[in-house]
């Protein structure tokens, strides 16, 4: 490998001559939190951060945590300043890492490094960030990967001098800086859209031009429905001509439409969809089982679909309204009206899983605005939804930039000072 003048082949891969490639361990003090006794309530209060796996996301600094300590837990567990930087290395989320905003503590799940004169803490955040990689391999295949302290403390990491380090650590808290704009936008714009959905919804506001009492609708009584198939992930292919909506892919959209021209789906064979039903535009999908009461009703509006195979599967119901009681694009926000939720939710049987049936969503009596109203209603909200898409996908080309930006500052491909 013919390496470029001035820069050396080290652990973690190319890197200026003049960086040191040292393991953490070398450089910095390294604990693992600790949980005081559970059984012990008065360890537990709303004084001290105490930091879990599950408080650490896409955020740099933890400032709020689920959980807190009393002084007296705190006093308990094993403390770490402010600045330390907090690395998961036991369970599936290996790698989530974070910044201490405060002293606080954490579960014994998490490593912490502790603020060390060899580096500016900024930096070895993002440094240790682009080693989470190799740090999750050492976890192996095993029930519960971990990685032990030893083994992360060996992790090598490489370290310019310090006012490179600022220099890199400022461009990057840049990038960050917006990703938190941009996220602190979109949970704005989604406070406003569940606000306005609950008023418009709701007939609570009406747009201008309407008027007069909402015709009240059981459901059942203009509902066609639409054969599913029953068939697992594992009977599904990755290419084929049918496409086959799975009850997961519901669950995980965070879109209330489907375009299943433009949407990644499975695939069934030809053989199995002999007998299943296709869905077209304006066709409603819900999901028949759910974990928890927030995906009870989880629905989405078939659109687009003209000259696209594509059928409905396993653990879903779908539903074909008459189009002169429910209009296109309205449907797919039918799951937000509060009566249709609750009543939904107050049939769904089941202790770990909880099912809602054909049964369920035709006795769903529910008061309806107009046709014109509904697609007054829809297009308001569909606007909404289409500003926050533009939103979500700004922030993932934003996060697409600042990892082009850590592999080119944290290996000394482009250098700032």
């Amino acid at each position: 490998m013919e390496l470029k003048p001035g820069y050396k082949l080290t652990e973690v891969g190319v890197v200026p001559h003049e960086w040191a490639v040292r393991p953490l361990g070398d450089i910095a003090t390294i604990a693992t939190g600790s949980t005081p006794p559970t059984s012990d309530v008065s360890n537990y209060g709303d004084e001290f951060l105490f930091v879990s796996p599950a408080d650490m996301g896409n955020t740099k600094q933890i400032a709020h945590t689920e959980r807190r300590l009393s002084q007296k837990g705190f006093s308990l567990s094993r403390q770490f300043p402010k600045d330390s930087i907090l690395f998961v290395c036991i369970g599936s989320t290996i790698g989530k890492c974070a910044i201490a905003s405060v002293e606080l503590t954490s579960n014994q799940q998490i490593n912490a490094i502790y603020p060390s004169a060899a580096f500016l803490p900024d930096f070895l955040y993002y440094a240790v960030s682009e080693a989470a990689p190799r740090v999750r391999a050492l976890a192996g295949e095993q029930a519960v990967p971990l990685v032990n302290k030893s083994q992360f403390s060996e992790t090598k990491v490489a370290l310019p001098l310090l006012p490179e380090q600022c220099a890199i650590a400022a461009a990057l808290n840049d990038v960050d800086a917006m990703l938190s704009s941009l996220d602190a936008l979109i949970a704005k714009k989604r406070d406003i859209k569940q606000a306005a959905m609950q008023q418009l919804l709701t007939g609570k506001t009406r747009l201008p031009g309407f008027a007069g009492e909402w015709a009240v609708t059981r459901l059942g009584d203009h509902a066609t429905l639409i054969r599913n198939g029953v068939y697992s992930r594992a009977e599904l292919s990755i290419d084929g001509s049918i496409k086959y909506l799975h009850y997961g892919d519901i669950h995980t959209s965070g879109a209330v439409h489907l375009n299943p021209s433009d949407a990644i789906m499975p695939f069934l064979g030809a053989d199995k969809a002999v007998r299943l039903g296709r869905l077209v535009g304006g066709d409603l999908v819900f999901v028949d089982a759910t974990e928890d009461l927030a995906g009870v009703g989880k629905s989405v509006e078939v659109v687009g679909a003209e000259g696209i195979d594509v059928v409905a599967g396993l653990h879903t119901i779908a539903v074909r309204f008459d189009k002169r009681i429910l209009a296109d694009g309205f449907k797919a926000y039918l799951q937000f009206i509060p009566a249709f939720g609750a009543h939904l939710r107050s049939l769904a049987a089941g202790t770990k899983v909880l099912s809602t049936n054909r049964s369920h969503i035709a006795s769903a009596e529910i008061a309806l605005p107009s046709i014109a109203e509904q697609t007054a209603i829809a297009e308001v909200l569909s606007d909404m939804d289409a500003e926050l898409a533009a939103l979500g996908a700004r922030r993932d080309k934003t996060r697409l930039l600042k990892q082009g930006m850590m592999q080119e500052l944290l290996t000394g491909k482009t250098r700032l000072v």
